[in-house]
């Protein structure tokens, strides 16, 4: 089992998996949450990071 978190935007619910990054915008896999920059949106509906809660599994 890793410690990997999972991330999910309050609006649209598009998922953030740490474990898997987001490499189609630079975000390479093992990325912490508190590594993505802080200008994040969410590729979906554009919010702010500050509009992600962790994801409970």
């Amino acid at each position: 089992m890793s410690d990997f978190k999972k991330w999910e935007c309050v609006i649209c619910g598009f998922i953030y998996d740490e474990e898997q990054g987001l490499p189609d915008i630079g975000i390479v896999p093992g990325t912490r949450w508190e590594d993505v920059p802080e200008d994040f949106e969410c590729p979906d509906c554009g919010i702010s990071k500050m509009d992600f809660d962790p994801l409970e599994e």
